[in-house]
């Protein structure tokens, strides 16, 4: 039976420490696209080393230069990952298998998260589902410049295995994407008209907490779990001072 043709779509930006790991995994793809925007590493001869398609874009925003990169595909089923992200052994079966006969127009993986040298296999770190595989004519990343999803109006399918998060960052490089994470989202979130309340910035915090700590047993995560559950609560705090801060500059 003849497998539908895909291709792997990239966006990096000075990602050559990563890079490599990520291709290598990616190596039954029929294709591989690389959209850049502007490294002074070896991203470029890295991409190139795999037979990469290498492209330059200036910067749209995540959302925006996802969907460029999708655009640039020879195929229409497209496979989109980042840098950090290598395909696991069971999922590349679970891919070809699907990519048969595909019952499915798109479909979603478990990713799992490497934090403080663990993979996350609970709390909000996992399954971390994640819409990465699916026909471009039937689906579209939004245009959101931060958290940017993929968005489709058909049934969605499950794949088997794991889309491995293998990010090289430090928990401070860590913590610094995360206040630029929240600015963005703050200031979404403000030009939209959304409001925040004393309550949103008390109550949203410890509800996520309780959420991903006991019920989805981010306990059992150890230090890593309680750190990045804890991280994730603070986000959700700053996130609504921030916008609290926009709306009394207004």
């Amino acid at each position: 039976m003849q497998t539908q043709p895909f291709s792997v779509v990239l966006i990096t930006l000075n990602a050559a420490h990563q890079l490599d790991a990520c291709l290598q995994s990616v190596k039954f793809a029929d294709e591989i696209v690389v959209v850049d925007s502007g490294s002074s590493d070896d991203t470029h001869a890295i991409a190139l080393k795999h037979g990469a398609r290498f492209i330059h874009r200036d910067w749209l925003g995540f959302g925006p230069q996802k969907q460029f990169a999708v655009g640039q595909a020879a195929n229409n089923w497209v496979l989109c990952l980042d840098a950090d992200e290598r395909v696991s052994g069971d999922l590349r079966t679970s891919i070809a298998a699907a990519l048969q006969q595909p019952e499915f127009q798109a479909y979603r993986m478990a990713r799992s998260n490497r934090f403080m040298g663990r993979y996350l296999r609970h709390g909000e770190g996992y399954p971390d589902w994640s819409l990465r595989l699916f026909d471009r004519r039937h689906a579209r990343w939004s245009g959101d410049a931060v958290h940017e999803k993929v968005l489709t109006g058909s049934q969605i399918g499950t794949l088997r295995g794991d889309l491995l998060h293998d990010s090289a960052e430090d928990l401070g490089a860590y913590l610094d994407k995360q206040n630029r994470y929240t600015t963005l989202q703050a200031a979404a979130m403000h030009s939209a008209g959304r409001r925040a309340s004393m309550a949103q910035l008390i109550f949203s915090p410890a509800v996520r907490f309780v959420r991903f700590y006991f019920f989805r047993l981010g306990m059992l995560d150890g230090i890593a779990g309680l750190v990045h559950i804890v991280i994730g609560c603070g986000n959700s705090f700053i996130k609504y001072a921030k916008l609290m801060a926009l709306q009394k500059g207004e």
